[in-house]
């Protein structure tokens, strides 16, 4: 049951970062994602359901009432307003009793006929019957002894007009009412939104970052206990990297020392083996050394006007000679403003990845320049082996994370190489993608144009 509904929540993660498909169908999903809009929809829903409760148990209690008490008195009253108006019918009570009342009364017989309100079309008088059943709450009719017959109904009701206006004036209110929900309920819930930004920014390594406190409620202890979790996880991190910075210094020396050694013993293959092990913890220590300056960022950077393409074919001669390795380099790039020996460093570590793991690919890797569409500056580097497990790609330029379980060295070093990588993107301002290109893995570094600089041709 726990993996159906972890599998369920991955789906509907995905499809949340997909555009809302057109049409009724995005509208559905759109709602069924929005809590605010659901929390309206069962207020507005628990509203109607007050309301039909509310009046269908009044038209029970009203009935039984009327039944009971009122339709008794009623035609007691009736049969008292008969009485009063006479036998035969007294025009002139009757006439004196419309003023007074809120009644129209209708006298038909040999003698008398008249009717109080005669622009009003009765439905008896449209049927040229008089009508009783299930009107007679409102109709009532009387025969006297000499032939005549007296009907009592209501006056005329409300202008139609007046009720069209109750209509759309409760129409109008209630509209109001439903967007003053929403307000009010999106105004309750907008720390929600700061706390996923916030998880957002904390999720791409800025643990700097703090969720505003809106409010001192149940959301703001959320939002108080979530940026001091961020607060000890940048002081574990900081910890880690003051460590690492550490014995990165203290390892140099005794090093350099051990390397000294090494070379006084007489040549072997085991003098050679420790001299590879020694250049390998050399550039480890190197590379942690380097990835904690470029931490800081941009203040890091030397940068120049420096030409791309060239760069890459003199990165390729010194450190890939003799080695296969194409190059496809856009001849109108201008050029950029980069640090020279940390773009080199990552255009070496990009290619030593690729040559690893092109052992028995049919192609070389190539390696590629070219503006992209927003004209900052794209580079790629493509192996054409077996491409790498897509639940690996989002975590390749993590520290030390190896895709290769057993972390062996011919299969992938130690796991600084592409992380060092994502860290010279960053300093420049950009930012550096993996995908599969099947076959084979491709790395795309995009860097943008840097503000205020000129580039030249």
């Amino acid at each position: 049951m726990h993996r159906t509904f972890h599998h369920r929540w991955q789906c509907d993660r995905t499809r949340q970062h997909q555009p809302w498909p057109p049409g009724w169908k995005g509208s559905v999903r759109r709602f069924k994602h929005s809590l605010k809009w659901r929390l309206v929809s069962l207020f507005l829903m628990l509203a109607l359901a007050t309301t039909v409760t509310f009046v269908v148990g009044f038209d029970v209690l009203l009935h039984g009432g009327w039944e009971g008490y009122g339709r008794p008195l009623l035609n007691n009253y009736v049969d008292m307003l008969t009485a009063e108006i006479g036998t035969p019918p007294d025009l002139e009570k009757a006439k004196t009793m419309v003023r007074r009342l809120p009644i129209s009364i209708i006298i038909e017989g040999p003698v008398v006929n008249w009717n109080s309100h005669p622009h009003r079309v009765h439905p008896w008088q449209k049927a040229h019957q008089v009508v009783s059943g299930d009107r007679r709450e409102w109709l009532h009719i009387r025969d006297l002894p000499d032939g005549h017959r007296i009907i009592f109904g209501l006056a005329d009701p409300p202008p139609t007009q007046r009720l069209h206006y109750v209509t759309w004036a409760t129409l109008a209110a209630l509209l109001i009412f439903t967007w003053l929900a929403y307000a009010y309920v999106r105004r309750l819930f907008r720390p929600l939104d700061d706390i996923r930004e916030g998880a957002v920014q904390f999720g791409q390594g800025d643990f700097a970052y703090r969720i505003p406190l809106r409010r001192p409620d149940e959301l703001g202890d959320l939002t108080y206990q979530v940026n001091t979790m961020a607060g000890e996880i940048q002081h574990m991190l900081d910890a880690k990297r003051a460590l690492l910075l550490a014995i990165s210094h203290e390892l140099r020396s005794p090093l350099t020392r051990a390397r000294v050694n090494a070379e006084l013993i007489d040549e072997s293959e085991a003098r050679q083996a420790l001299l590879r092990d020694l250049g390998v913890m050399r550039d480890m220590v190197s590379d942690l050394l380097e990835s904690e300056r470029l931490t800081a960022g941009h203040p890091a950077l030397q940068c120049e006007l420096t030409d791309v393409n060239a760069l890459i074919a003199e990165t390729l001669d010194q450190h890939f000679a003799g080695r296969e390795v194409h190059a496809e380099l856009d001849p109108a790039l201008p050029r950029w403003l980069v640090d020279r020996v940390r773009l080199k460093l990552l255009l070496r570590n990009l290619v030593d990845n690729a040559l690893r793991h092109s052992v028995g690919a049919t192609r070389a890797p190539v390696v590629s320049s070219a503006l992209n569409a927003g004209g900052g500056l794209c580079l790629k580097v493509r192996d054409f082996g077996s491409g790498v497990p897509e639940e690996h790609l989002s975590q390749l330029s993590n520290a030390f994370y190896r895709a290769d379980a057993a972390r062996l060295r011919a299969t992938g070093g130690v796991g600084l190489g592409l992380y060092l990588c994502r860290l010279v993107a960053q300093a420049h301002g950009g930012r550096m993608d993996f995908r599969n290109a099947a076959p084979g893995l491709e790395v795309s570094v995009h860097l943008p144009l840097a503000k205020g600089e000129p580039i030249g041709a």
